[in-house]
């Protein structure tokens, strides 16, 4: 797929809240970046159990991936917001999308990295 056939993120990031909202998942919208380009970067928080964070990226054969932040670590919610309001500070077009389930998963495709 070229780079100007792919969906307006607006469209992209709500289509996987709508899935999520399908499986009984909570999601939310937590920032909206550039509707049609902004980077993606996901919360997933594990409900006592702390947070993880994952950048959206492309791997070496340019598909969707994720690179996990800070480190692939659990961390606290507090460091977690904190990561994401530096990241954000760097990207004004970033998509924040928190994604609430004990065993970190999320319906966005791509492999972690």
């Amino acid at each position: 797929m070229d780079e100007d056939d792919r969906l307006p993120t607006e469209l992209w990031v709500m289509a996987h809240i709508r899935r999520c909202t399908a499986t009984g998942t909570p999601a939310y919208v937590v920032r909206r970046g550039n509707r049609l380009g902004g980077t993606v970067l996901l919360k997933l928080n594990l409900l006592g159990a702390g947070c993880r964070v994952l950048t959206q990226a492309r791997d070496h054969d340019g598909l969707l991936a994720w690179l996990p932040a800070l480190k692939g670590a659990t961390v606290a919610e507090s460091e977690a917001d904190a990561y994401i309001a530096r990241a954000v500070a760097r990207d004004p077009d970033l998509w924040v999308v928190e994604i609430e389930d004990r065993e970190g998963r999320h319906p966005f495709e791509g492999k972690v990295l």
